[in-house]
């Protein structure tokens, strides 16, 4: 199985969140190779800077090339939240999934459609870098969960 997490972040060396996200990419390693990819261009930099819809636009322009040929879940706060198992139900028998993070103005609703699901982890903001450490902990219990490893209990 394959997970790719494509998020709207400026690449850096963050002290903090990564060595928790490698530990979990590490751990996962029996079940999934499970990938981050961090995508900042000059466009969406500029688009920033002009509204929250071309933000928005941006991001889905900087997605587009990824989407398709996998299963395809967009983190977005105003869809459906889901418990762990949910999660694991959205893992379970599929060979690619791809997650999707947008940037600080969401995503566009013409991308969500575009998407095999939506879900929340709740209605809390949180920033880019504690969200990929949080999505990679759930894939991981996720994970846990559909090959009946005891991490989840």
């Amino acid at each position: 199985m394959k997970i790719t997490i494509y998020i709207v972040d400026k690449k850096s060396n963050d002290n903090l969140y990564t060595p928790l996200i490698e530990h979990y990419r590490k751990i996962a390693k029996p079940f999934a190779k499970v990938e981050v990819v961090e995508l900042f261009t000059k466009d969406i930099a500029k688009a920033h800077d002009i509204s929250p819809a071309e933000a928005q636009k941006s991001y889905t322009k900087a997605f587009e090339r990824y989407i398709g040929g996998g299963y395809d879940i967009a983190l977005d706060p105003g869809s459906r939240e889901v418990d762990s198992f949910e999660f694991a139900k959205l893992l379970k028998d599929r060979n690619d999934v791809r997650f999707y993070i947008g940037g600080a103005y969401g995503l566009e609703g013409d991308f969500l459609k575009q998407c095999n699901n939506s879900i929340s982890f709740g209605k809390i903001t949180l920033s880019h870098k504690l969200v990929k450490a949080v999505l990679m902990e759930q894939i991981f219990r996720g994970l846990s969960i559909n090959n009946n490893h005891p991490y989840h209990k």
